[in-house]
Order: structure tokens, then C-alpha cells, then sequence
């Protein structure tokens, strides 16, 4: 691979990892208190219970994609499994509290789903070690994240 093209990558992940992770769980330690916005114990609020999950895992996939290591990168993105079914039948169930525009439920499943959809999309990059396809899609999801916070999480 063109070492340019693998310079490029490593500056756009850190780039990302420094300016877009922050803004997506920064401020998450004030939530964490806010009654309303989290659960009282692991489990009651299986949407947080797959956010808190989701950082963790692009923490990993950044320095993973940094390092050109897709094995690593697969290995992160196999804690999603099941993440979302639960938070979808937590929807269902009303166990999920949507802290802003909670009426807007459908849009939030069907982005949940896409969402869900790229990073499988992630893993298959990931599995070949196709380090242009990983960095395309981290920044496509590290967008989503930002797009559906805006959307449905409270400052």
C-alpha cells in the first residue's frame, strides 16, 4: 500500500479521534448523574447500556484503524453483538428513554438500524484488513454519532 495513503489515514484518524470522539461522549460523566437521562443500575436503560458499550469499542476501533490492525478492529466491533436488538426491544418495552425528541422513535430505530448495518459493514473492512475502507467507514459512523446525538440526546 502507498505509505502517502497510510500517512493520510493515520493523520485522519487521530484527527478524529481528537476532535469527534470528544464531542460524542464528552460531557458523558454529567449525564451519568442526571436521573432522567440514566438508568439507576446497568440494565435498566439498555440504550445507555449500548452507548457506554459503543464507546469503549471506537476507542478501540480508532487505535486499531490508527495501527493499519484490522484484526483488532474486528475484535473491538464483536462486543456490538446484540447491542441493538436489546436496545430495539427496549423501545418496545419502554425500558429505552429517548432524552430529546422522543416522539421521533421510528427515525431513531431506522438510523439505530443503519447505523448497525455500517458497522458490520466495518467488520467485513476490518476482516480484510482494508485499511481505505476502515478509515471511510469510522468517519461515516463517528458522523453518525454526532447526527443522532444532536438529534436525541440533551445537552
Amino acid at each position: 500500500m502507498n505509505t502517502r495513503v497510510v500517512k493520510r489515514g493515520f493523520s485522519l484518524v487521530v484527527v478524529l479521534s481528537l476532535l469527534v470522539l470528544p464531542a460524542v461522549v464528552g460531557g458523558q460523566e454529567h449525564h451519568v448523574h442526571d436521573a432522567a437521562a440514566a438508568p439507576a443500575s446497568p440494565g435498566d436503560n439498555p440504550l445507555t447500556d449500548e452507548m457506554m458499550k459503543l464507546d469503549a469499542v471506537f476507542r478501540e476501533v480508532v487505535s486499531g484503524v490508527a495501527l493499519g490492525d484490522g484484526a483488532r478492529v474486528h475484535q473491538a466491533l464483536e462486543a456490538m453483538h446484540g447491542a441493538m436488538e436489546k436496545t430495539h426491544e427496549g423501545v418496545h418495552h419502554g425500558t429505552v428513554r429517548i432524552p430529546k425528541n422522543s416522539g421521533r422513535v421510528k427515525e431513531f430505530v431506522d438510523l439505530d438500524k443503519k447505523f448497525h448495518a455500517k458497522l458490520d459493514t466495518l467488520a467485513q473492512a476490518a476482516h480484510k484488513n482494508d485499511l481505505q475502507a476502515m478509515l471511510k467507514l469510522t468517519k461515516e459512523l463517528l458522523d453518525g454519532c454526532v447526527q443522532c446525538h444532536r438529534t436525541f440526546r440533551n445537552p
